[in-house]
């Protein structure tokens, strides 16, 4: 019954042509048609032509300057339903709906923890599938010990939309090794490092295998996490102050059980501003803290810190460089990065080769002077390194050789055959 309602109120257009066609083929009378007015109801209206000829069971509902209007048995009991059809389908819903309810209730707490076991299953049957499809490893969780140890982890999402191979990296963190400073290229795979890592912990500790050769982890309490850079215009808050309202959030909150990912803080500021920053920040996480941390940065002068405060390491990700390209190899090693490669990151993005080499140009202006800001004075707290102490980057444009340097002074159109056939000796000699 209640399907027949929901088909009167949904399909009233088909069923009205279903009848028209029906009447049409019975009647014979090509001007009949079915409508409907909100004065009237439903009627076949027929030309004043044809109506003298219409079917003894159509009853004369109007009549009109050209047309007559007729009701029929089967129309009049469509209409009585069409127009109360919604109404009376949701009241029948309705008492359906609590005849249900009235006969689930003797069974609902069994119904509830079947419904409980079968959810359950589903995501245990769902791990295991992603174990066993994707290799994924048991870990082993230890409440009696402070630790993240990580071999060959990798980043689940990732590892899967990648042409090629992903690069699997370790990671130790114990009570002596509370915190990494991560240096190494833009696109070098710091922030996929870290997500990794907080993704394995979460994994292991809601019971799931993990992307690794192995795993040992112990408790945590939270994972903090400052990645990436977005901004709240509509709640008045640039990007920057949503850097700092999470990093404020992670040094109120976090303790010595939480796992805590800060990638690139303090880059929304000046440079001694932001450095200054991320010195504190990571210097009250080591200190006062003392939360397993990744910190990735590009302030190269943060790398001194394993020196200052114990517990801190460097580790980095790694690049080589061929004919001014870069090449990013993934794989973490100890100690810090030597560049940044920011230019040749430009340069893969697309930056006009004027742009790239003017920067190459004034890269190497700054690398030569002094710090940026003469009249800033660092902290006190950062033992006064100054921006001068980072590894200076290689420029990506080498000076003219001898060769380059001995054609820019040949003129070709000035040239004879003789004077063309030394010139090509002399630079032989110069390779």
């Amino acid at each position: 019954e209640l399907d027949e309602l929901r088909s009167i109120s949904e399909n009233a257009g088909a069923i009205l042509v279903d009848i028209e066609t029906r009447e049409r083929e019975r009647t014979q009378l090509s001007t009949l048609r079915v409508k409907y007015n909100r004065v009237h109801g439903y009627y076949i209206e027929l030309s004043r032509r044809e109506s003298d000829q219409a079917p003894a069971d159509y009853q004369r509902r109007q009549t009109l300057k050209n047309a007559e209007r007729f009701i029929t048995p089967e129309l009049k009991e469509f209409e009585d339903k069409a127009l109360s059809a919604s109404s009376k389908a949701l009241a029948l819903e309705k008492r359906l709906y609590e005849a249900l309810l009235e006969k689930v209730a003797a069974d609902l707490h069994a119904l509830q923890r079947s419904a409980a076991a079968v959810a359950e299953l589903d995501v245990l049957a769902s791990l295991a599938e992603r174990a066993e499809a994707l290799n994924w490893v048991r870990p082993q969780l230890v409440d009696d010990e402070a630790i993240i140890e990580i071999v060959d982890g990798r980043h689940p999402v990732v590892e899967q939309v990648l042409d090629d191979a992903f690069v699997p990296n370790s990671l130790h963190l114990d009570n002596a090794r509370r915190m990494v400073i991560i240096t190494g290229p833009n696109m070098g795979g710091k922030s996929t490092y870290m997500r990794q890592t907080a993704l394995i912990a979460l994994l292991a500790h809601l019971g799931s295998c993990v992307p690794a050769a192995s795993a040992r982890i112990g408790s945590l309490d939270r994972i903090f996490t400052r990645i990436g850079s977005s901004d709240d215009l509509a709640g008045g808050r640039s990007t920057f102050m949503v850097e700092m309202s999470e990093t404020a959030n992670i040094l109120n909150n976090a303790t010595a059980q939480s796992l805590v990912l800060m990638d690139e803080i303090g880059r929304g500021t000046s440079t001694f501003d932001g450095l200054s920053l991320a010195w504190a920040a990571a210097e009250h996480l080591a200190r006062n803290l003392k939360s397993f941390t990744l910190f990735a940065t590009h302030y190269f002068e943060l790398t001194q810190l394993p020196e200052q405060l114990p517990g801190i390491y460097n580790a980095h990700l790694t690049a080589s460089e061929h004919d001014n390209r870069i090449v990013f190899l993934h794989r973490v090693q100890e100690g810090p990065a030597s560049r940044s490669y920011g230019l040749q990151v430009a340069q893969l993005a697309g930056v006009p080769s004027s742009v790239i080499h003017r920067a190459g140009e004034k890269l190497r202006e700054l690398e030569q002077s002094k710090p940026l800001a003469p009249s800033a004075t660092p902290p006190s707290s950062y033992a006064a390194p100054s921006p001068a102490a980072a590894p200076a980057q290689a420029s990506l444009f080498n000076e003219p050789n001898a060769i380059e340097l001995a054609l820019t002074d040949l003129d070709p159109d000035e040239l004879t055959p003789k004077q063309a056939l030394e010139a090509l000796y002399t630079l032989k000699k110069l390779t």
